[in-house]
């Protein structure tokens, strides 16, 4: 089992090369970590062990009634969660046959692990488009040069290199740039068309899931309703039809317990509260890169900030004779590129740009 995590990790193993935010990383990284072994979990306890066991009448062999109930799904009765506990009902949920409209069935547990794997798939896919759109132009134009040690000469030679790219192709990385954007869209809509998938999936109780705990937490005790319990009973109950001896139908009551329920629990409840700061971060991403877009001004403010050690004036430069994707290109590069490096090419290239080389002063 540790074998496979450590598999998992040099899987989703982040590059030292960043071509993306930290908060598009957590999409694609430590979500899809979290998935992935969220389904192993799973998956090592539904066919490892019995993740159901139902009581049962002797005229029906156990693994039977077992195999048909885990197969067929089980139910529970709705109204019988709000019944005083050891009084009224035996367990939560579980009451006597009731009309077939008045059950709820418990039908995804089989598929959990399915669907676990198919969301991680789907949180990596804006990676995957991303990577392929990239194309590798970042760790190209770095040619090692987020290494500051080096000689004087392979240092030059490298920088005439970037500094020849970044002018001759200048304002023609606007694409380039909205592809990348378009993959964090892309995130955004992924993450919060999951939250509705798993609401789906679960009967339509996964949107509340986090505030109904939170609510249940608060509750009077007498009154309250454990939502982990209506949502992943561990108690349910399953109907089994047989033909007996005298060609009679016979039916059969089995209370089944299921206690891989316990697990998917807590995977759902932690899965609640990490896509809603999933969604929030990406959302503020999405209105920082609708303002980068729109206002000039605020890419320069943005320069200045992350590299302080550029001279205000080139920064003004570079930005009111280049386009946005151009923006994103310097701003990747300043991350990747060691910082003194980068700021002799800034400044070269501001001179190329028509700059006044008396105007280069330290900021």
């Amino acid at each position: 089992m540790l074998d496979i995590f450590r598999g998992l990790k040099n899987f989703i193993k982040v590059s030292h090369v960043h071509i993306d935010s930290s908060v598009f990383r957590l999409h694609y990284s430590i979500t899809v970590m979290i998935l992935l072994a969220f389904s192993l979990i799973v998956t090592t306890r539904q066919y490892v062990g019995n993740p159901i066991d139902c009581i049962h009448a002797k005229e029906i062999p156990e693994d039977v009634i077992n195999t048909y109930c885990w197969i067929h799904s089980t139910y529970t009765i709705p109204s019988a969660f709000n019944k005083k506990l050891g009084v009224d009902v035996a367990h939560p949920g579980i009451e006597k046959s009731h009309a077939e409209e008045e059950k709820r069935y418990v039908k995804y547990y089989q598929w959990v692990c399915f669907c676990l794997f198919f969301q991680a798939i789907c949180f990596y896919a804006p990676r995957w488009m991303w990577k392929n759109w990239e194309g590798g132009k970042i760790h190209a134009l770095m040619m090692d040069l987020d290494v500051g040690i080096c000689s004087e000469v392979e240092k030059k030679q490298k920088k005439k290199l970037l500094l020849d790219y970044l002018a001759d192709n200048l304002k023609h990385h606007n694409w380039w740039a909205y592809r990348y954007f378009f993959c964090e869209l892309l995130a955004f809509l992924n993450v919060v068309g999951q939250m509705f998938l798993m609401d789906r999936f679960l009967g339509g109780t996964f949107l509340t899931f986090g505030l109904d705990v939170i609510k249940f937490m608060e509750d009077d005790q007498e009154v309250r309703v454990d939502p982990m319990i209506f949502v992943f009973p561990r108690m349910t109950k399953c109907s089994f039809s047989k033909f007996g001896t005298s060609g009679e139908l016979e039916r059969y009551d089995s209370l089944c317990i299921l206690p891989i329920n316990i697990v998917n629990e807590k995977i759902y409840i932690f899965l609640w509260f990490w896509f809603l700061l999933l969604v929030f971060l990406t959302f503020f991403v999405l209105l920082y890169r609708l303002m980068i877009i729109l206002s000039p001004r605020m890419r320069a403010y943005l320069l200045c900030l992350r590299f302080r050690l550029i001279n205000k004036e080139v920064i003004n430069t570079i930005v009111r004779k280049s386009k946005m994707g151009d923006w994103f290109l310097f701003y990747m590069l300043g991350q990747n590129v060691d910082t003194l490096i980068f700021k002799e090419v800034m400044h070269e290239l501001a001179k190329r740009l028509g700059h006044a080389s008396k105007d280069f002063g330290e900021p």
